[in-house]
Parts: structure tokens; sequence; C-alpha cells
């Protein structure tokens, strides 16, 4: 990984991006399966609907919008709400091979272009800048959501 601390916008602005993709993708580590699918919350929200709902992110910003697929051609469901819900025979092993496959393919997406290219977001043109941005908040803030639900499966094992 590069030296983020001076870096050109892009490498930096990819770099977050891979920073919090590994955050993420290390919500699953060390957990067992039936772990990684324990609701402590009301929500939806479990380690491996994390990692679920974050390769619909990668999928759905940097597949769908950036590369100008269709959610159907990407595999994406049409709501939010339903890239909450791990398939049931999602396992971890599945679950982190598919989310380490998006963020490779979207990596591949953004190489060599343009921070100022602009995309589509439901009507409302935005940059790749602007993509890669949200994409940071979006899986820190899960990234953080996660931490705290593994700290208390840790926990509970005694």
């Amino acid at each position: 990984m590069p030296d983020l601390h001076t870096a050109d916008e892009a490498t930096m602005l990819h770099g977050w991006v891979d920073r919090q993709r590994e955050q993420v993708a290390g919500l699953l580590d060390d957990l067992s399966d039936a772990e990684a699918r324990t609701r402590l919350v009301p929500s939806l929200t479990t380690p491996l609907a994390l990692v679920t709902h974050a390769t619909f992110v990668e999928r759905v910003w940097f597949h769908h919008r950036v590369a100008g697929r269709t959610r159907a051609e990407v595999g994406v469901p049409e709501t939010v709400d339903e890239s909450w819900t791990p398939t049931p025979d999602a396992t971890i092993a599945s679950v982190r091979t598919a989310y380490d496959e998006a963020c490779a393919r979207s990596r591949a997406i953004c190489a060599g272009r343009s921070l100022e290219e602009t995309y589509d977001w439901n009507g409302t043109p935005v940059t790749l800048r602007y993509a890669l941005h949200h994409v940071v908040a979006e899986l820190a803030r899960h990234a953080g959501h996660g931490d705290i639900i593994v700290e208390q499966l840790r926990a509970a094992r005694g």
C-alpha cells in the first residue's frame, strides 16, 4: 500500500478505500460461521451481513454505476435492504471470496480513470471522486458497526 500521507489525490482516495475494504473483510476473521450470522441488534446487522452488504456497495457503485452495467448484469438487488440478507448457504469463506472478487473487479474498473469522470446516481451526476469518498465513508461506518458486534461475539465466548 502506498504512503497515503503525501500521495496525490487519486492514490490517496483509492488507498483509503482499500484500507476500509481491509477493515470490513477483517470482520470475519476468527469467527465461526454461526457467530458470523449471530444477530445482537434488532436490525439485520451481523458480521456476515455487513460483508454481504459491502459486496453490494462495491458492485452497485463501481460495477454498475462506474462501469455502466445494469444491476441485473452485476447481480445486485434493486433495493439496498435486500443487500443485508446473506443467502441461506452463505459461509464466511463464500462471502469473503465474493467480497474479495468484487473489490478486485472494482479496482480494475477504476484503474486509470479520472476523478472528474461523471456517472449517474439516481438522476444526479456524480464524479468518481464523489463515489470514492462515499465508499470510504460507508465502509468505515460499517466497519465500526462490525467492530462492536465482533467484540461482543468474542466476549460471549468467555
